[in-house]
């Protein structure tokens, strides 16, 4: 197992009822902005822990909450079968407000961000939670009518692999279309990359061949990430 350098906590979902999530703090906390990071289908794994603690390095608190309650795995059935499971509705306005809920105790601003089901949910979250400042999605949104173009009012970064097979490039133009007609401030980039080109363990082997790391590429999404967190969420 990864040394991590945060910790898990317990909060309270805006319905009262309770779940844990990772949290990882920067060195310097005072006047610290806060991102919610949201899983990939795979659950609170070893590899969105590190997500949690780059940002923190980067002087964010990081919180991601534990959609799964407690389950993960690394077969792309059960992952499957977990993300079936999800009510992605309750996930964005209960999990993930909770979860935003929690962070503005500690941060004047709280963006989101989430990677492939997390991407989705970002989504979902940026229509369903008034207190989000800002958006970061990488390769992942739920079917376009569930986006209500119109209830997104922060800005929007989208990273997009233009080789990925389980979000077609075409959806990608479609949606950045719905988006860009509602007015929405978003900045979409895309990479001749394949689906989590940004995820470091997503190695091309066995049936999940169509999800490939790309370190070039992932390193400048992350570097444009933390220049949007930057212009968008400090003070």
């Amino acid at each position: 197992m990864t040394q991590h350098a945060g910790s898990m906590i317990t909060f309270n979902r805006p319905d009262g009822k309770q779940l844990q999530g990772y949290l990882a703090k920067p060195e310097k906390t005072a006047g610290a902005p806060a991102v919610v990071v949201i899983q990939e289908w795979w659950g609170l794994n070893d590899q969105i822990r590190g997500v949690a603690d780059r940002l923190a390095k980067a002087g964010y608190f990081a919180l991601v909450p534990d959609l799964y309650r407690g389950k993960s795995t690394v077969e792309e059935d059960e992952a499957h079968h977990l993300m079936s499971g999800l009510d992605f509705g309750d996930a964005a306005t209960q999990d993930v407000r909770g979860a935003v809920q929690y962070l503005q105790q500690h941060a004047a601003k709280v963006g989101v961000t989430g990677y492939c089901m997390g991407g989705a949910l970002t989504f979902l979250a940026l229509c369903n939670v008034p207190e989000v400042a800002a958006g970061v999605v990488w390769y992942g949104f739920p079917p376009l009518d569930y986006i209500d173009a119109s209830k997104i009012k922060v800005p929007v970064m989208g990273h997009w692999g233009l080789q990925d097979e389980f979000f077609a490039a075409d959806t990608v133009d479609a949606l950045e279309k719905k988006l860009t007609d509602a007015k929405v401030d978003i900045e979409f980039h895309r990479y001749l990359a394949r689906h989590a080109f940004a995820n470091e363990t997503a190695v091309g082997s066995g049936r999940i061949a169509r999800t490939q790391y790309d370190p070039v590429w992932a390193q400048q999404a992350w570097d444009r990430t933390l220049t949007f967190f930057g212009r968008t969420l400090w003070k």
